[in-house]
């Protein structure tokens, strides 16, 4: 599904540089949906999945960067997906941004953001009122961060996790380094933010959960909050093909096998993942993250599945859709109602070099062998 669901912030280390001027900041905003204002459909496994009760909040994570010159933002939501139009939706709230890179943890026990996953197959799952309150509050959480910016170090970590992380298709291969970028204040090395990624569908309450949850992540997030006194960003990485961590056995301290599909063996591997981003800590180096370089590109990216066409006809995927010519980026890209022809999508690619520090912004569910 790679053109409907994350956009993906990959990170990889180059040779260090000596550069000044970086400031950070983080904000967050809760885009928790309001399941008295109608009904929410969860996402990412099968339709009519309504939610019951909300066990955690959906969050909208943000860190600002600049280097003196240019202004960069990530953000995540703990969403399953975020269409471009709905980036774009962000973006026209934020004037003064060189670069507003948004991105979803993919998760799958929150609301539906994309459509897929309604009453029916022909029933959109998407409350446009949500999505306007999706929209708000990640403007929001940008704004807050760019409120909190003050001069910073960084300092970058990775760590294998193996042991964290499933493929469930062949070919069996993992994406199982995580890595961590710690940012503190350069008078007193207090730590002042963390960024982490990790690269695992946030899947792990499974199908028949019906409570409103970030899965792991939110125990990922709350475990390294309280053991850094700091706030975190967490995004995710190449999860397609598939890395999960439902086919894991999960224990407790004491040993115990935790039961699948439960918030306990949920927030437990909530808690491993973020002690393995507090061990990728332990041998962080200093990294240089400006100054920055921002290169984006609007493509076209063919839309090959039948059922998608279908949606896209019946309207259960509102998404404009594009004439198909076999060229990625066309001098014009042509808006077309007829889906029974060869027909795309328009997407974003995109790449961020922060001083050292290079950043691929890949639309979607991207397989790790792609990425490798």
């Amino acid at each position: 599904m790679h053109h409907i669901t994350t956009a993906l912030v990959l990170l990889s280390l180059a040779l260090p540089v000596h550069a000044d001027g970086l400031s950070v900041g983080f904000g967050e905003a809760d885009v928790t949906p309001d399941l008295q204002a109608g009904p929410v459909y969860l996402a990412g496994f099968g339709q009519d999945r309504p939610a019951t009760k909300v066990h955690d909040p959906i969050m909208a994570r943000a860190v600002v960067l600049s280097d003196g010159q240019k202004k960069i933002t990530l953000v995540c939501v703990d969403v399953v997906g975020i269409f471009l139009p709905t980036v774009e939706a962000i973006r026209k709230q934020l004037p003064g941004f060189d670069a507003v890179i948004v991105s979803a943890t993919h998760n799958h026990e929150g609301p539906d953001t994309l459509g897929l996953w309604g009453k029916s197959p022909f029933q959109s799952g998407v409350d446009p009122q949500y999505l306007r309150r999706l929209v708000a509050g990640a403007v929001r959480a940008v704004q807050d961060a760019d409120k909190q910016r003050h001069p910073a170090t960084a300092a970058i970590g990775t760590v294998l996790a193996p042991e964290l992380l499933a493929d469930s298709r062949q070919p069996i291969v993992k994406h199982d380094e995580l890595v961590t970028i710690r940012f503190q204040d350069p008078k007193t090395q207090r730590t002042t933010g963390l960024l982490v990624q990790w690269n695992c569908h946030p899947e792990d309450l499974g199908s028949r959960n019906t409570e409103i949850s970030a899965d792991f992540v939110a125990g990922t997030v709350r475990h390294l909050q309280k053991t850094h006194d700091c706030p975190v960003m967490y995004c995710t990485g190449a999860v397609g093909g598939l890395m999960s961590s439902l086919r894991l056995e999960v224990r407790d301290t004491n040993g115990q096998l935790l039961k699948s599909g439960t918030f306990a063996r949920t927030d437990r591997y909530g808690v491993l993942v973020a002690e393995a981003a507090t061990a990728s800590l332990r041998s962080a180096q200093p990294i240089t993250l400006t100054p920055f370089q921002i290169r984006t590109q609007h493509v076209l990216v063919p839309v090959q599945n039948g059922l998608y066409r279908l949606a896209w006809q019946v309207g259960t995927l509102k998404r404009s859709l594009y004439q198909w010519d076999n060229q990625p980026t066309p001098k014009t890209f042509t808006k077309t109602q007829d889906a029974t022809k060869p027909v795309a999508i328009r997407t974003e690619v995109g790449y961020l070099r922060l001083g050292t520090l290079d950043v691929a912004v890949i639309p979607g569910e991207l397989y790790p062998e792609l990425l490798y």
